[in-house]
């Protein structure tokens, strides 16, 4: 794994669903919302889960087709994904939660004066109105949704734009996330990809394909402070 101190991080970029909040139940609901309201049956929560990570468009192709890959009919899709958004707006962080120590963890890093931002496939509208609602939009300088940039992850776009904004060097820089999505704009844009244990993607699996293996996986947001804070601090 790469030396990780305090003095070569200088910047922390982070995920948000699964990531810094677990946002399932309220995207679940919303998906079996806009089935019934397109006179489909409903699906497990887990299945949504799986289908969640590369953005609300994406999303509800798959919520529409319970497939990965497949695209519903144009005239259907856009029945659905404006029925999705209206009501996932209106819904989102009814159940919504941060994770346990996620406060905790973004608080200890703006201890240290590193600028933190958000780089999340979701759209940037609803990105900005859930971290409001969570009180976490404060401790971010940036917030980047799928549809900010011309390009969204894996795409190294967004992370390089970040690092720009930030005005650090991209490799002085981790992006912290859950999915492959994130470790794989990491790896392209050359800045440290860090896994969380906890979200919806399996960090065992990823890290047994080189190209999806984070440099680090950590079990809390609390531990990046552990491992960033300087030396003389650490009895």
């Amino acid at each position: 794994m790469t030396q990780i101190t305090l003095s070569h991080i200088q910047a922390a970029a982070f995920d948000l669903d699964g990531t810094l909040c677990d946002s399932i139940p309220d995207l679940a609901a919303a998906a079996n919302a806009t089935r019934r309201h397109m006179g489909l049956p409903a699906l497990p929560d887990k299945v949504v889960e799986s289908h969640v990570g590369d953005g609300i468009a994406k999303l509800v192709h798959r919520v529409l087709t319970d497939t990965r890959e497949e695209e519903a009919p144009q005239a259907q899709w856009e029945e659905a994904f404006s029925f999705f958004v209206k009501y996932y707006r209106e819904h989102l962080s009814d159940f919504t939660r941060s994770y346990p120590e996620t406060e905790t963890g973004l608080g200890l890093l703006k201890s240290l004066g590193i600028p933190l931002a958000v780089v999340t496939n979701k759209n940037e509208l609803l990105a900005v109105e859930l971290l409001k609602q969570l009180n976490l939009a404060d401790y971010f300088s940036l917030i980047l949704g799928g549809d900010s940039l011309s390009e969204k992850k894996p795409s190294p776009l967004p992370l390089q734009h970040t690092a720009q904004v930030l005005g650090v060097d991209v490799k002085n820089m981790i992006m912290v996330g859950d999915s492959h999505n994130d470790i794989l704009a990491a790896k392209a844009a050359g800045c440290i990809s860090v896994g969380v244990s906890f979200g919806y993607g399996n960090m065992m699996e990823l890290s047994k394909n080189s190209a999806t293996k984070p440099d680090w996986v950590i079990n809390s947001l609390p531990e990046i402070y552990e491992n960033l804070r300087p030396q003389k601090e650490q009895g």
